[in-house]
């Protein structure tokens, strides 16, 4: 089942509904806020505080990071993480592929505003398929004559159940860019998180895993060798208008990326793809 919703204020989105899972996304920002299989726990968190308004980015579930990833390098007073995650994505693709598989598409391109922001033609779709896993593939086309640079993130929010309870797996090894210490580092063992966290991970190809008291969730990403983790903590928290004091608890960020060195260069007519399949392992 495919339905399209409006809240109130005429905030706009799709509920997807089928025999494993059930999901939500809204048309600004091609967002996800909502993912569930039956008789589970939902995956994705959203603040209790989150805006869900036009122009508003939504704190929580899977918001789009494009054109670039954080602040952009050359202007810092271009909107942190590109203007998809507030701009309004057309539907192209709604189908249910069986009783249990649903499959959204949806297209954000140019437009007099955008090339304002970044003054780069281009085709970009989020293929969303639902069902006992969630899978998230972001294809950006380059449509203009000349290359451009890119840097993407499917920026994801995990409920858990306490930060406290917290382990990842999968980046043991791995160098890291802290944007907190402003250096690069090696993470030594599993990871725990105690404190706030603002981390780029590199060379992350193989499965990382979020492993929480009672269940496991396995990030699996394709076209990315990048996967940002963030926990705002105490202080950050409380600065936040969307978040509550202490949303830090419930929530961490695993984010498949193409960010910091892992930026790559799309090519006239060449497109490049992101991919997350998100999956809650029985344990």
């Amino acid at each position: 089942m495919i339905l399209h919703k409006e809240l109130n204020n005429g905030f706009k989105y799709i509920e997807v509904k089928n025999a494993y899972a059930e999901a939500k996304i809204a048309l600004q920002g091609a967002h996800i806020f909502h993912y569930q299989v039956q008789e589970k726990a939902a995956l994705l968190w959203v603040s209790e505080k989150a805006f869900f308004e036009k122009g508003k980015a939504i704190r929580g579930g899977i918001p789009i990071c494009f054109p670039w990833f954080g602040l952009n390098k050359n202007d810092a007073t271009l909107p942190q993480h590109g203007f998809a995650r507030t701009a309004e994505w057309r539907v192209v693709i709604e189908e249910e592929l069986n009783e249990g598989t649903t499959h959204v598409q949806l297209q954000l391109k140019q437009n007099e505003e955008r090339l304002k922001l970044w003054a780069y033609h281009f085709d970009v779709r989020l293929d969303v398929v639902v069902d006992s896993k969630l899978s998230i593939t972001l294809s950006v086309t380059n449509t203009d004559t000349k290359a451009f640079e890119l840097s993407t993130a499917l920026h994801s929010y995990f409920t858990i159940s306490a930060i406290k309870n917290v382990v990842i797996r999968g980046l043991e090894k791995r160098r890291y860019y802290d944007s907190l210490l402003k250096e690069t580092c090696v993470q030594e063992g599993t990871v725990v998180i105690n404190e706030e966290v603002d981390r780029v991970y590199f060379d992350t190809t193989e499965t990382v895993l979020l492993e929480d008291e009672k269940r496991t969730i396995a990030i699996n990403q394709e076209g990315s060798n990048s996967m940002v983790l963030w926990n705002p903590w105490i202080e950050k928290s409380k600065q936040m208008a969307d978040m509550t004091d202490d949303g830090y608890q419930t929530m961490v960020c695993l984010e498949t990326a193409n960010a910091l060195e892992d930026t790559r260069m799309v090519q006239p007519n060449e497109t490049h793809i992101l991919k997350a399949v998100i999956d809650e392992i029985d344990r």
